[in-house]
C-alpha cells in the first residue's frame, strides 16, 4: 500500500487531489464527484432551466409589448382608412377636377380605402398570432386582455376581408350602372349586388357575435375600451348592411322591373308636429317603370282636404285617434307614429279623390330633403333662386311664412319648391358622377327615419316592416321609450320645439322594475316678430294665450305590459289618459306650452324586467330628440 493511501487510512489530511476525487473500488475504477461538487452541479442543473424559463418569459413579455404597440398602430391606421372611406361616401357630390386631372372615380377611391384598411388589419392580426400570444391569452386570470386583443385583431381582419370588399364591389357595380340614355337606373345591377350585400350583412353579424364572446371587464381598461369601440362600430354597420341588402332586394320590383308602379310621395311639414313627423302638406305622384322615374302630378293639402279614406285600422287606433278623424281629415292622417297606418290612409284617400290606385307611399320631411340636396347639389326655383341643403329647412318651415303671407301664394310656392327639388333629385340619380353620393345620402336618411316607405304589396311590406325605413312602431318584449307629440293648436311653432327624454330604471318590486321617465319640453319661439299664420291658433282654448304660445298632445309609448303608477307635470300630480297601440300602453296629456317656457313631465312606471337595452323611438322633427336610456337588467333575488 502506498504512503498516500496509508496516510489517508490513518485519518491524515488528504492531499488536494484526493479532495477532488477518490477511488471507489465498487465502481470499477470510476472517479466519483465529491458531495460538495455534486450539490453545486445539482443546483446548476436546477437553476439553468429556471433561468432559461425566466428568459423566455421576459422575451415573450417584451415581444408581446412590442407587437402589441405595433398592432395597436396598425388598427388605428385601419380606422383612419375606414374614416376616409366614410368621408368619401358622405361627400355631397363628385369632387371637382383639378389642374392635375379629373377626380378619381368613386369606385376607385373606395377600393383604395378598402385596400389600405385591409392591409393594416391583416398586419395587426399577424402581429398578435405569434408563439408568445397563444400561451399569454390562455393564462388563468391574467390572460383576459391578451385574448381580447387577439380577438379584436382577428375581428378587424375578418371585417376588412369579408365585409368591406363586398361593399366595395357593390359601389363599383352601382357606380358603373345607367342606361344608354343616362335617364334611368339599371335594375339588373341592383339585383346583381343584392347577394353581395346579403353576404356582407351575414359576415358582419358573425363578426359581431365573436366580439360579444371576447373577455371584457378585464384588468386592462384599454382593451375593454377597444372592444367597446369595435362593438359600437359594428352596431352601426350591421343595421345599415341589413337595410342595404333589403333595399337591393326590394328596389328592382318597387322601381318597376316587373311592371309600372305608382307611389304617393308626401312632404311632411315638421313645423307642425304629427306622429310620423310633421303635418302632411305637399305631395306628388311618382311613376316608376323599368328604373325610369317621373312625376305625374303635384298637389298640396288643400286638394285632399275633403278626401276620406275607407280603411279600418282597428279599435285601438280609433280609441286613441278617433276624435281627430284621421281617416277623414288629411292634416290629421298621420297622428300615429306607426307609418304604415298613415300610408294606408294616404293611399286610400288618393284613390277616393282621383280614382287612381297607388302601389305604395313615401313620407319625407325638409330634413331629409336637405340631406339629399347635399348629395345632388342645389335645385333652382322658377325665379332663379336656389334651394340648397343649407336653406331648405328654414325656407320651407319658417321663412316662407314671412315671404308669402298670402295663403294661396304660399301654397303655390311650396309646390314650386317640391317640384324643383324632385326634378333635381331625379337628374342626380341618373348622373354617374352623383349617383354614389346620392345613394349614400338616401341610405342615411332612410336609416334616420326621415324617409319612410310603405308598399301595398304584401311580400314587400313584410320585409319593410322589419327595417328602419318601414317606420313601424316596434313590437316585441324589449323596453320601449317612445315620446310622441302632436300639435294641438294648429300653429307652426314646433319649428322652435326642443325635446329631452331620460329613461331611468330603478329598483325591483315584486318582480317588476320601477322606471322613471322624465320628459322636458321647451318652446324657444320668440315672443314677438313671428308672422300671424305661424302663431295663430285654431283650438280656441278657454284660457288666455299670447302669440307664440303652443299646445301639444304629449303621448308616451311604454314597454309592453307596463303600468302607470303616477305622473307629475312641473312637480304637480297629473292625470293622463290611457290607451294602447300595437301592444304598447299609451299615456297622453294635453300640455299648454307658453312661448319661452319649459315644462317637465315625469312618469313613474312598473315594467317587466329585461336585460335588453331600451329602444328609443325618435320622432323626426326640426330639432332632434335628445334622449338618454340608462342600462337596466333582470330582477334578481
Amino acid at each position: 500500500m502506498s504512503e498516500t493511501r496509508r496516510g489517508a487510512s490513518r485519518g491524515q489530511e488528504p492531499s488536494p487531489g484526493a479532495e477532488r476525487a477518490r477511488w471507489n473500488p465498487r465502481r470499477c475504477k470510476e472517479w466519483v464527484l465529491s458531495p460538495v461538487v455534486v450539490r453545486r452541479l445539482r443546483d446548476r442543473r436546477v437553476r439553468m432551466p429556471l433561468y432559461a424559463a425566466a428568459g423566455l418569459v421576459l422575451a415573450g413579455a417584451a415581444w408581446i409589448a412590442v407587437t402589441g404597440v405595433l398592432a395597436r398602430n396598425e388598427l388605428l391606421a385601419a380606422q383612419r382608412s375606414l374614416q376616409t372611406l366614410r368621408q368619401h361616401l358622405a361627400q355631397p357630390a363628385a369632387a371637382p377636377a383639378t389642374a392635375a386631372g379629373p377626380p378619381a372615380a368613386p369606385a376607385a377611391t373606395v377600393r383604395d380605402a378598402v385596400r389600405d384598411a385591409t392591409g393594416h388589419a391583416a398586419r395587426a392580426h399577424r402581429l398578435t398570432t405569434g408563439p408568445a400570444w397563444f400561451p399569454a391569452a390562455h393564462l388563468p386570470v391574467l390572460g383576459g386582455p391578451f385574448r381580447t386583443v387577439r380577438g379584436l385583431a382577428e375581428a378587424s381582419d375578418r371585417l376588412t376581408h369579408d365585409v368591406l370588399p363586398l361593399l366595395a364591389r357593390t359601389v363599383a357595380e352601382l357606380d358603373s350602372t345607367g342606361a344608354d340614355d343616362g335617364r334611368h337606373l339599371d335594375l339588373s345591377a341592383l339585383r346583381r349586388v343584392a347577394p353581395l350585400l346579403e353576404q356582407a350583412s351575414r359576415s358582419a353579424s358573425r363578426v359581431r357575435a365573436d366580439v360579444d364572446g371576447l373577455p371584457h371587464g378585464t384588468w386592462l381598461p384599454a382593451t375593454d375600451r377597444a372592444r367597446t369601440e369595435l362593438a359600437r362600430q359594428l352596431d352601426r354597420i350591421i343595421p345599415l348592411a341589413h337595410d342595404a341588402a333589403a333595399a337591393a332586394r326590394l328596389m328592382p320590383s318597387m322601381l318597376g322591373a316587373d311592371g309600372p308602379r305608382r307611389y304617393l310621395a308626401v312632404f311632411e311639414n315638421t313645423a307642425e308636429a304629427r306622429g310620423t313627423g310633421g303635418l302632411p302638406g305637399a305631395f306628388a305622384v311618382l311613376r316608376a317603370e323599368r328604373g325610369r322615374l317621373s312625376f305625374e302630378h303635384f298637389g298640396n293639402d288643400t286638394e285632399l282636404s275633403e278626401a276620406s279614406a275607407d280603411v279600418d285600422l282597428g279599435a285601438e287606433f280609433n280609441g286613441l285617434y278617433g276624435p281627430a278623424a284621421p281617416t277623414r281629415t288629411w292634416v290629421n292622417s298621420n297622428m300615429s307614429p306607426h307609418f304604415p297606418y298613415a300610408a294606408r290612409i294616404w293611399a286610400a284617400a288618393w284613390q277616393r279623390h282621383s280614382g287612381q290606385r297607388v302601389d305604395g307611399a313615401f313620407g319625407l320631411d325638409p330634413g331629409a330633403v336637405s340631406g339629399l340636396l347635399a348629395a345632388s347639389g342645389p335645385a333652382r326655383l322658377p325665379d332663379g333662386r336656389a334651394v340648397t341643403a343649407h336653406n331648405v329647412v328654414d325656407l320651407s318651415e319658417r321663412a316662407s311664412y314671412a315671404l308669402h303671407p298670402d295663403f294661396r301664394r304660399r301654397k303655390a310656392y311650396f309646390l314650386d319648391v317640391a317640384r324643383a327639388v324632385a326634378i333635381r333629385l331625379l337628374g342626380a340619380s341618373a348622373d354617374p358622377t352623383n349617383r354614389t353620393a346620392l345613394f349614400s345620402a338616401l341610405h342615411r336618411q332612410l336609416g334616420e327615419g326621415r324617409i319612410k316607405v310603405w308598399s301595398g304589396h304584401a311580400a314587400e311590406q313584410r320585409e319593410l316592416l322589419a327595417r328602419s325605413f318601414g317606420g313601424a312602431l316596434p313590437g316585441g318584449s324589449a323596453p320601449l321609450a317612445g315620446l310622441v307629440v302632436n300639435n294641438a293648436a294648429g300653429t307652426k311653432l314646433d319649428y322652435y320645439l326642443d325635446r329631452r327624454l331620460t329613461w331611468a330604471p330603478g329598483r325591483c318590486v315584486d318582480g317588476r322594475r320601477e322606471v322613471t321617465v322624465t320628459v322636458r319640453l321647451a318652446n324657444r319661439a320668440p315672443v314677438s316678430g313671428l308672422p300671424p299664420y305661424v302663431v295663430q291658433r285654431v283650438d280656441d282654448p278657454p284660457y288666455d294665450t299670447r302669440p307664440g304660445d303652443n299646445r301639444l298632445l304629449v303621448s308616451y309609448y311604454a314597454s309592453a305590459g307596463a303600468t302607470l303608477a303616477g305622473a307629475t307635470l312641473d312637480g304637480r300630480s297629473a292625470q293622463l289618459s290611457h290607451g294602447a297601440e300595437r301592444g304598447h300602453p299609451v299615456f297622453t296629456l294635453d300640455v299648454e306650452l307658453p312661448a319661452g317656457a319649459a315644462r317637465t313631465l315625469v312618469l313613474h312606471l312598473l315594467e317587466r324586467p329585461s336585460d335588453q337595452p331600451a329602444f328609443v323611438l325618435r320622432q323626426p322633427l326640426v330639432h332632434p330628440l335628445r334622449a338618454r336610456a340608462l342600462p337596466g337588467g333582470p330582477c334578481t333575488g
